[in-house]
């Protein structure tokens, strides 16, 4: 029966156990894949939960095969992707999974082309797509070109990459040329794919986001748009808290929806807007394709469960009607919204809506042991700090000889 169908999530982490408690929350049987059994989110109780040896490349697939033999005879589960190198793998390898694994992917063109921010940008451009001005830079003889860009902007690199992720953050605002030219100087021998963009001017809750669903034909089958509370690192990093944006929805919706079926996409899919406080407009900032968002579960807690409309359009069943709360619900990674909070000096509590709850991206009653294992680590590792410390001082510290 197709309410049997089981849901296998590959990549754990915040967007995984927001993925599967949104399943859970509809009765769906959840596997939870990840490579790393430490994780705190690979210990909730709303999921069968699987180690594999990796989430990308061929071993991914080996690990999918393994499991839909061993587990599901006569059942194909629906695939759901948390990451961006399983996207890639899954994309690569589709005619291999896709007689096992049900899940709607665009072409492996369309993927690789807006994974690529450049990539992005060009089709944007062509789309007549609202997007602020880009300069790719690969050597150090394309540096010039950055002088023509309206300063401030933002450096970030051209695409995931493990080695610059090490080295350096998400991304940088940087003031003007030279600085924006000492920095790329930093980050060429790292690597040799970084874009240059202007930026958009105003604060973080100035950040708006479209999650949706688009079926085999591309229609919308399911949709929600949130809004930034606070970003961590502010202004550069990724979303520390966040609450639903109605007053933007139909206009985002229908922007996002039109780029995505211009562009070819199907399945799960999002874009990622800034409303520049100086024209009031919205600008495209970044799609996400072929996997769900970071902060997905904020969707579900207001009423549109993206990863259950996503199981149900695989399945060929009836998707449920959005839900309206009367209270708004706000999603928060706790220390990270803290952490921004206390760097812009403001109230823990500032520009949360009036009224609304707040949903911990970790702590829930009914599923508390990851946000429980977390903070145990955290306290084993500031106790071992504390030991190492004293264990460090000097017997005769203070004392003459």
């Amino acid at each position: 029966m197709a309410a049997d169908t089981p849901a296998v999530v590959v990549g754990a982490g915040i967007n995984g156990l927001g993925v599967a408690r949104s399943l859970a929350h509809e009765r769906v049987p959840v596997w939870l894949l990840d490579s790393d059994p430490r994780r705190p989110e690979m210990h909730t109780r709303t999921a069968t939960l699987v180690t594999v040896r990796s989430v990308r490349g061929e071993t991914l697939v080996e690990e999918l095969v393994r499991l839909v033999t061993a587990q599901f005879s006569g059942l194909r589960p629906v695939l759901l992707l948390t990451q961006e190198e399983s996207v890639k793998t899954v994309s690569h390898y589709r005619d291999r999974l896709s007689s096992l694994y049900r899940f709607s992917l665009p072409s492996m063109d369309v993927v690789a082309t807006l994974q690529h921010k450049q990539g992005f940008q060009r089709l944007a451009e062509q789309l007549g797509s609202p997007i602020p001005p880009l300069v790719h830079v690969r050597t150090l003889a394309d540096l010039s070109a950055i002088e023509n860009l309206r300063y401030p902007v933002v450096i970030k690199p051209g695409k995931r990459n493990d080695d610059y992720g090490r080295r350096f953050k998400k991304a940088y605002r940087v003031e003007s040329a030279e600085d924006g030219a000492a920095l790329l100087r930093r980050i060429l021998p790292v690597m040799g794919d970084i874009v240059v963009q202007e930026w958009i001017e105003g604060p973080d809750s100035n950040i708006y986001f479209c999650l949706q669903y688009l079926g085999r034909q591309g229609h919308v089958a399911a949709s929600f748009t949130g809004r930034k509370i606070r970003s961590w690192p502010p202004q550069v990093g990724g979303t520390a808290s966040c609450v639903a944006a109605p007053e933007a929805h139909e206009e985002l919706s229908a922007m996002t929806a039109q780029f995505f079926r211009a562009a070819g996409v199907i399945g799960m899919a999002s874009m990622e807007y800034k409303r520049d406080s100086r024209s009031g407009e919205f600008r495209m900032v970044e799609p996400t394709v072929g996997r769900t968002d970071y902060q997905e579960e904020v969707a579900t807690l207001n009423g549109v469960n993206l990863p259950y409309a996503a199981w149900c359009s695989e399945l060929d069943l009836p998707i449920l009607a959005p839900v309206v709360h009367e209270r708004p619900a706000v999603w928060r990674v706790r220390s990270e919204d803290m952490q921004s909070a206390v760097a812009q000096g403001q109230p823990f509590k500032q520009g949360y809506p009036r009224g609304s709850h707040v949903a911990d991206a970790l702590w829930r009653w009914r599923d508390p042991m990851p946000c429980l294992v977390q903070n145990w680590r955290y306290v084993r590792h500031a106790l071992h700090s504390r030991t190492s410390k004293m264990m460090g001082r000097s017997p005769a510290a203070g004392s003459k000889s």
